[in-house]
């Protein structure tokens, strides 16, 4: 059976070679510009406020020791201790920062320290990361599970001491948490997204039926049925979980197989039209142009030329 979450981290191919160490000391805030780049946050210690900035209001999050959250795109948030109110977008915020070795010290220096965290960006490796990342929940915050705990404890281990290869280490711990943060949240994330459609059985029958079947030249009606559901119920449903429409769903899909095909340059593009659901290349061309900005020919060449400086 196709895994529709495993397909799409496998093609954004997720890293996390940059982390600090910040260790902080109430109260305290921090507010900062993400400029659209993912990051996460793993609680070592302690208890926090997270609040993510959103286009209508803003969403807090109160994060424990052992929890790992992940904000795909983040625009601009906020951290602050739990006995402050978080900083509004926009509002100034006057806490010490100073830098130590490996991070950042937040607050009162002489004071007590009321969490560790590791924060960082997160690396996105595909090409498509435009085209995915909007398949994935607005945020995702996992706490309680076993598996994730152990490795939030291996990578506080290796935080605090001075091993050899650390840094090698950490940063394939992280690589780990990503991928098993995302497989965790299904049934707990809130946001829409692909995390959320999937904890949906009934939508979940249709996402595996177009990961399946790309090239099938799927309907409302058709993938409302898959879902056992009316077409009106089904469209409004997986619009409400996922964020998309389903046919906006499916032609991302489409679009960014169709550009992993075309970077591997092993089939013609008349057969890459085919596998992806076009019935001709014209078809195909238009509405690869459309989203990606220029023809699969051309596309495909600058791939090559790319690899090849």
């Amino acid at each position: 059976m196709v895994d529709p979450l495993a397909e799409v981290v496998s093609l954004l191919q997720p890293g996390a070679p940059f982390s600090k160490l910040v260790v902080a000391s109430a109260p305290w805030a921090v507010r900062r510009t993400a400029m659209g780049r993912p990051f996460y946050f793993v609680v070592l210690e302690g208890s926090c406020h997270l609040t993510i900035d959103g286009p209508a209001h803003s969403h807090t999050l109160a994060l424990n020791a052992g929890d790992f959250a992940l904000i795909p795109a983040a625009r601009s948030f906020a951290t602050s201790s739990l006995d402050r109110q978080p900083p509004r977008e926009g509002e100034t915020v006057t806490t010490p920062i100073v830098a130590m070795p490996g991070g950042a010290r937040v607050g009162n220096p002489d004071g007590a320290v009321d969490v560790r965290m590791l924060v960082g960006n997160c690396v996105l490796g595909s090409p498509d990361a435009a085209l995915l990342v909007p398949l994935l929940p607005h945020w995702v915050h996992v706490r309680g599970e076993p598996r994730l705990s152990t490795l939030v404890q291996l990578l506080g281990d290796e935080s605090r001491t001075d091993r050899p290869a650390r840094e090698i280490v950490m940063a394939r711990l992280l690589e780990v948490l990503l991928i098993e943060a995302l497989r965790s949240s299904a049934s707990t994330v809130a946001s829409p997204g692909l995390v959320r459609g999937l904890s949906d059985a009934k939508l979940a029958l249709a996402l595996r039926r177009m990961h399946e079947h790309p090239e099938r030249p799927w309907s409302i009606e058709q993938l409302a049925r898959e879902a056992a559901m009316s077409r009106s119920a089904f469209f409004d449903r997986f619009s409400r979980a996922v964020g998309v429409t389903p046919m906006d769903y499916l032609q991302t899909w489409r679009m960014a197989l169709a550009k992993q095909l075309l970077r591997q340059r092993e089939l013609p593009i008349a057969d890459i039209a085919e596998r992806v659901g076009y019935g001709s290349v014209s078809a195909f061309g238009v509405a690869f142009t459309r989203h990606v900005g220029m023809p699969p020919g051309r596309y495909a060449r600058s791939g090559v030329e790319e690899v090849q400086t």
